[in-house]
């Protein structure tokens, strides 16, 4: 439990601080001064100024932020001597890539955690049907079949049949239950014939030859390979998760349930748990998928998020006019005590899901 708590501490670590590094180094790109850089939200614990930006970390570990000089427009008095490094003082299209540049360090970290789980082997459908496991005692293990043994046919009353997919080798064991066949399995590059009974009492959890099959292997890609597949996988990623979220706001308005498609920190705990069961491969995966989310979802025109400051700043580009500071300051925080009511109720959902076993 510990361990995985770590572990999901770490993945949110990660993500803020690859998140947060983008506006930092955008900004300052831009000529911009960052006055803070803060992991999880105030109040805060404790800061440390290292030249003229205060590195914090704060109690509310949902998140983080980069404070920008010069960002409320709404109180320029302060903003003095250094004018022109004042966030406000720039070009529409300067703050657009400033506030972009988080969503995108998230996309790239995906890619780059992708590009490499390509190149050390990912499960990939096939034709061939595996043997994953063998139940004790069953017909499987009486007939000296093995784990890694691909099965290639099925003979029975003088047909061969062709076993190319899960569904084949299901649909014609069924076809002889009690019966004599035999199996053509393919081990170590030889062709191997193996005579079987399938069973028709079956245990609970087994099959009738008493194996776990798999139609999936490991296929590894190359340097040049991995980066254009991973590109193609956010891809898909970033189109599903908006359909889901269209269908999710959808269900919202009409007031359908949805509090089984959400899940919020307490929910994520339980999937770095179920991945760490898959090693290192899985967890590193769940934080892609994570970092594509979060990309994803700030890029939202919603107040407080970094796609509802873009919205303004867009609006501003279009019309060559400023919305109003103060206006959009209490946007702004009213969007923030929705996203934490939002937070809020998600997790006390979890808690429920978890506490009665639907999660």
């Amino acid at each position: 439990m510990l361990t995985t708590i770590l572990i999901f501490a770490l993945i949110l670590f990660v993500l803020v601080i690859v998140h947060e590094v983008g506006h930092f180094f955008a900004a300052k790109s831009m000529g911009v001064r960052v006055d803070e850089f803060g992991f999880g939200l105030p109040p805060k614990v404790f800061g440390k100024r290292f030249g003229e930006t205060l590195y914090s970390l704060n109690w509310l570990p949902i998140g983080g932020f980069v404070k920008l000089y010069g960002e409320d427009e709404q109180h320029p008095e302060y903003v003095k001597s250094q004018k022109n490094r004042a966030f406000f003082s720039k070009k529409p299209w300067q703050r657009a890539i400033i506030l972009v540049a988080g969503v995108t360090m998230n996309l790239v970290l995906a890619w780059i955690v992708y590009t490499f789980l390509f190149t050390q082997g990912v499960q990939v459908p096939s034709e061939n049907v595996h043997i994953d496991a063998i139940s004790e005692n069953s017909p499987a293990a009486t007939a000296g079949l093995q784990t890694g043994d691909i099965i290639d046919q099925i003979k029975a009353d003088d047909e061969v049949f062709e076993i190319n997919s899960a569904q084949d080798l299901v649909g014609t064991t069924d076809k002889y239950l009690g019966e004599e066949i035999t199996l053509v399995i393919e081990r170590d590059g030889q062709l191997i014939d193996k005579t079987i009974v399938p069973r028709k009492v079956v245990p609970e959890g087994e099959g009738a030859m008493g194996v776990t099959i798999s139609s999936f292997e490991v296929k590894k890609y190359s340097l040049l390979e991995a980066p254009v597949l991973a590109a193609q996988q956010i891809w898909n990623m970033i189109v599903a998760l908006v359909v889901g979220l269209a269908s999710l706001i959808g269900k919202a308005v009409t007031f359908q349930n949805v509090g089984a498609e959400v899940t919020g920190p307490v929910g994520i705990g339980k999937l770095v748990g179920q991945a760490r069961e898959f090693g290192s491969s899985a967890v590193l995966e769940l934080m892609a998928v994570l970092s594509i989310n979060l990309a994803v979802i700030n890029i939202l025109p919603f107040p407080a998020l970094d796609g509802g400051r873009l919205l303004f700043v867009v609006i501003e580009g279009i019309t060559r006019k400023k919305v109003s500071p103060r206006f959009e300051q209490m946007l702004h925080q009213a969007g923030m005590i929705v996203l934490l009511l939002l937070l809020f109720l998600i997790t006390i959902n979890d808690v429920l899901k978890l506490s009665t076993g639907r999660m």
